[in-house]
């Protein structure tokens, strides 16, 4: 072969195998949603409307399911101290399952001034999917335990999914996806790539870049191998 047929095969399956890692990318796809909360407080009943940002990051053979709210709901009539107000959550399960993924955290770090919205700390669990295919993440019922009193807060607003996998099911499709609650706010699954479009974008992009750089590196050598063939003769 040529060395010019060379250089412009080497070229052409460096470019071959930056393509195949993008294309190999997972689908996820995350929205930060409005959702319209209806709650049933021990005072009578309150709305309040959050944004709701859920976030995967792959753990094990599961995934690592993380909950935010960006404003605070319901309110409480009386201050609520450090550590008296322990929220917990569910996330619908759709697309290819279904069920509920039940998702917890700590309980408030800090005093809760009376007749201020409760700000809710991220709450997380864990999903591993039994099924293969696209999964949606949709926020569920909202609810928050303080000093002996339930709160429970429902949308109303149909929200649509906060998250959506394309996930794989280990050894194959089963009954449907298992749910576990997590103990904290904090993602134990740092460190890991997290399944939102953006970081597995600038993973992706960053291995097909390595892969695209190292055929650059092998044609520059073929080049000056070449070029000094030709010198010494």
């Amino acid at each position: 072969m040529s060395y010019r047929k060379r250089t412009a095969a080497l070229a052409s399956a460096a470019a071959l195998a930056g393509s195949a890692v993008w294309m190999a990318a997972p689908v996820a796809r995350a929205e930060v949603v409005d959702v319209n909360y209806q709650c049933k407080t021990p005072i009578g009943d309150k709305s309040a409307v959050s944004p709701i940002d859920i976030k995967g990051v792959r753990s094990g053979s599961g995934y690592r399911i993380t909950m935010s709210w960006q404003k605070g709901v319901s309110s409480s009539p009386v201050e609520l101290g450090k550590g008296a107000m322990t929220p917990s959550a569910t996330i619908a399960l759709g697309g290819a399952d279904s069920g509920t993924l039940a998702v917890s955290g700590p309980a408030n770090d800090a005093a809760i001034p009376a007749n201020t919205p409760i700000k809710i700390s991220d709450l997380s669990g864990t999903y591993t999917p039994k099924k293969s295919g696209e999964v949606t993440f949709t926020a569920g019922v909202l609810t928050i335990k303080a000093l002996g009193t339930t709160t429970t807060c429902t949308p109303t607003n149909d929200p649509g999914p906060s998250l959506t996998l394309d996930v794989s099911a280990r050894g194959g499709g089963g009954a449907g996806g298992s749910a576990q609650g997590g103990g904290s706010g904090s993602d134990t699954g740092a460190g890991l790539p997290q399944t939102g479009p953006e970081d597995s974008a600038v993973a992706l992009g960053t291995l097909g870049g390595t892969v695209l750089l190292a055929g650059a590196a092998g044609a520059l050598w073929l080049t000056r191998r070449h070029q000094g063939a030709r010198a010494g003769r």
